[in-house]
């Protein structure tokens, strides 16, 4: 029952974090947008500023939950808020394709 639950609480709190990082990569993805529209982009290399900041803090966040949460990471445990991230970042992937697909019809 114990490893029920924790799979479940590592499950709930990998989709937060993939949740919560879609979510900060669309709002950046929308700036970038309005700054292209505003031909406030002159390079190639300012397509994404801080993407590779972004990346760090997700990292940064899942060693925090580690140390925080030592029992979502124990007994494969990990494997689920592994799992729980990809299944959020993804969902949120999925929701900015159908966006797309939508405004394109």
């Amino acid at each position: 029952m114990i490893q029920m639950i924790q799979a479940i609480a590592g499950l709930v709190a990998g989709l937060i974090i993939g949740i919560a990082f879609g979510m900060v990569q669309d709002a950046a993805r929308r700036r970038n947008e309005r700054r292209q529209q505003a031909g406030k982009l002159n390079s190639g290399w300012a397509v994404m500023p801080g993407s590779g900041a972004r990346v760090a803090y997700l990292l940064l966040t899942l060693v925090l939950i580690q140390v925080v949460c030592p029992l979502l990471f124990v007994n494969g445990t990990q494997w689920w808020v592994s799992g729980g991230v990809v299944a959020g970042y993804g969902a949120m992937l999925f929701k900015q394709l159908r966006e797309r697909q939508a405004q394109r019809h």
